[in-house]
């Protein structure tokens, strides 16, 4: 019998590493929630269910855990995925977005022609936290002329008050801590 998946029985599935990898952190572990049959497609789909109305033209995945559920969210909603690397790691012409971090600084691309002016985006990752990287690939699609439609994340670290620092955005995630 196939077993079905809410929000509850997902996090349910996500192990706590404490002080992993610095003391103080505690590592929310997605690992057996991938390996259990059915939880992934459904984290996918409760990710992608609050954008059926959206008009998304993309799914845009943020390295590397947004490519883990990137590529089946934009086929659930029926449309192309694209991925946003760290710097240096995609061929051709890039557009690039550089942003700080505590200690210094990275850089998102994406590939010139990936993103258009008029798209609308969806960005997925696993894991909403401080909201630095998702700002930061905010702003690399808003540079590349297409318009953020919203962010999916299969975890929002609500203590960390991301959501705030990404304006009014459509923010849909499948388990809060």
């Amino acid at each position: 019998m196939k077993q079905e998946f809410d929000a509850e029985s997902l996090k349910s599935l996500v192990v706590d590493f404490h002080d992993f990898p610095h003391t103080g952190v505690i590592f929310r572990d997605i690992s057996p929630l991938l390996s259990e049959p059915g939880a992934f497609i459904a984290a996918a789909q409760t990710m992608a269910s609050s954008f059926h109305q959206s008009s998304i033209s993309k799914v845009a995945g943020i390295e590397s855990r947004g490519f883990l559920f990137g590529p089946s969210v934009a086929d659930i909603l029926g449309v192309g995925f694209c991925p946003i690397r760290k710097a240096g790691k995609l061929p051709g012409n890039t557009i690039a977005e550089t942003y700080g971090l505590e200690y210094g600084s990275d850089t998102l691309e994406i590939q010139a022609g990936a993103i258009t002016s008029g798209d609308r985006i969806l960005l997925v990752d696993d894991v909403l936290a401080t909201g630095g990287t998702l700002t930061a690939a905010t702003r690399l699609v808003r540079t590349a002329g297409a318009v953020v439609a919203g962010v999916a994340v299969l975890i929002e670290l609500d203590f960390l008050g991301g959501r705030g620092h990404l304006g009014a955005l459509d923010i849909a995630a499948v388990i809060h801590y």
